[in-house]
């Protein structure tokens, strides 16, 4: 359910704006991106898992809230980031 660790590395690096850059708002909606596409694979295959059930939503409203505030804060960040994610904001 979790990723590796090169995986994670390789969304930093992907996202971050610097080289040690992974603490940032794009970074952190991109991992939590990355984690929800996982755990939304592994809810197809196991439907009645409702404690992952539970931690998808929970991560769902972690990156919404993320979301929103990077679209005050840096619009035009935000935009490009929603679309290199492919997400439907």
């Amino acid at each position: 359910m979790s990723f590796t660790a090169s995986e994670k590395t390789q969304v930093i690096k992907d996202y971050g704006t610097a080289e040690n850059d992974t603490g940032s708002t794009q970074v952190q909606i991109a991992l939590l991106t990355h984690r929800i596409n996982n755990l939304s694979k592994h809810l197809i295959a196991n439907r009645k898992d409702k404690h992952t059930q539970r931690g998808l939503q929970i991560l769902v409203g972690q990156r919404s809230r993320l979301s929103k505030y990077m679209k005050s804060e840096e619009p035009a960040a935000y935009k490009t980031l929603i679309e290199r994610l492919g997400l439907r904001r």
